[in-house]
């Protein structure tokens, strides 16, 4: 007898009759003989109209509150999918975050799993009864609802998974696992059979939008395979494992795009011991989240330095770099660029394979897109650039890298 974890996304759940499809397809799992856990989003859009209703009572709602009210659309699933299953005869109980013993710093709004009780849970499972967990939420220290941000479901999935040492989680999204790229970009893209932890991170954070970062690192962590599927078929999906031998071999796995970019440069920045501490503290201290970093140095003394940070931060970032300009006496002109994108190669073949950014470069260049930024990980290589340009990058370098016609 097998543990499973099983999370469903928006779409997945989008109404009744979704919602019974989800039924149908834990039943198989149960009646298999395998013990089930099913962790649940809120059906497709009651997030955002239920921000939209905060904003409504208020133009800044208060935290603590808006958690309660968020919270709300996963109870709404897990509750209407454990009437469905005990409607149909099965043992089923849906439990809140809190009920599931998951314990959260106080963090409004985006908290972070701090530890999971779960003895409810073993002795529920011991008893056969299918857990139907509201995913995205669980509980402070002072009893308060809080929520994990965006995509935070599939992190309650994952460490469910880990707490309870299931052997697989299965993430149930409107695609059909992981490709080499978006298909809505490049129609050669190939759905990859299996892919590293490592691999699937960077891509989760370089603009993929299949697996929320923070679970990724949670299976990395705690090494919980994840399988990536299709709630809409049973075809298998994507493994995300532990690194293998073979995985070497595949010097690129896939090309992404994030649009969500937004470059700020100071120019004329003295160049002295401590400015860099000095121009990103500020930003640290409002959770702003800086990406990339150029530094050029000019003759005297003197560099232009520029960075990367999420358009949704992009004005709060770029009030606190004029003011910060003004204290370190920079020149009091800074540059600002919205339109600008981010492409970039993933692979655990670079660590072995020599060649990648000289590729990477010559393609972008045969297509006459200019290079404004670059930054490297040891599996990965990521360039700024015009935003118009984005789509043809992508489809010219998963076409430079063999993916237009590799076997995954």
């Amino acid at each position: 007898m097998a543990l499973r974890v099983q999370k469903f996304g928006g779409t997945s759940v989008a109404d009744i009759t979704h919602i019974r499809n989800v039924a149908k397809r834990v039943i198989e799992t149960y009646d298999g003989g395998d013990n089930i856990v099913v962790v649940l989003s809120a059906m497709a859009g009651v997030t955002n109209n239920l921000i939209s209703m905060a904003k409504e009572a208020s133009k800044a709602p208060d935290k603590r509150e808006l958690d309660v009210l968020l919270a709300t659309g996963e109870q709404t699933t897990a509750a209407v999918l454990a009437i469905i299953l005990k409607s149909m005869g099965y043992k089923a109980i849906s439990l809140l975050g809190f009920q599931a013993g998951i314990l959260t710093d106080t963090t409004p709004g985006k908290a972070r799993i701090v530890d999971i009780e779960t003895k409810r849970m073993e002795k529920l499972l011991e008893d056969r009864h299918i857990l139907v967990v509201a995913g995205f939420q669980g509980h402070n220290t002072h009893g308060d609802i809080t929520t994990l941000g965006r995509g935070g479901s599939d992190t309650t999935a994952v460490a469910i998974a880990a707490a309870l040492k299931a052997d697989v989680c299965e993430i149930f999204t409107d695609v059909d696992g992981v490709y080499t790229t978006d298909p809505r970009i490049c129609s050669k893209a190939k759905k990859i059979d299996m892919i590293s932890y490592e691999e699937m991170l960077e891509m989760a954070i370089l603009g993929a939008k299949v697996l929320q970062i923070r679970s990724v690192e949670f299976a990395k962590k705690y090494n919980v395979p994840l399988h990536v599927r299709s709630s809409f078929n049973k075809e298998e999906g994507t493994m995300v494992i532990n690194e293998t031998e073979d995985m070497e071999s595949v010097v690129v796995a896939g090309v992404t795009c994030d649009m969500n970019e937004a470059r700020i440069t100071l120019k004329r920045v003295p160049d002295q011991p401590g400015i860099s501490a000095k121009i990103f503290t500020p930003l640290a201290k409002e959770k702003i989240t800086v990406d990339m970093i150029i530094q050029n140095t000019r003759v005297g003394g003197e560099t232009d330095l520029s960075f990367t940070v999420t358009k949704n931060d992009f004005e709060k970032a770029f009030a606190i770099s004029k003011a910060v300009a003004k204290e370190i006496g920079a020149e009091d002109v800074l540059t600002a660029d919205e339109e600008i994108a981010k492409v970039s190669v993933i692979g655990l073949g670079m660590k072995s394979h020599s060649g990648v950014a000289a590729t990477m470069f010559q393609t972008l260049a045969d297509e006459n897109i200019n290079i404004r930024l670059i930054s490297t990980s040891e599996i990965r290589i990521s360039c700024i650039i015009k935003a118009k340009y984005a789509e043809l990058a992508v489809r010219a370098l998963h076409t430079a890298f063999g993916l237009d016609k590799k076997d995954q």
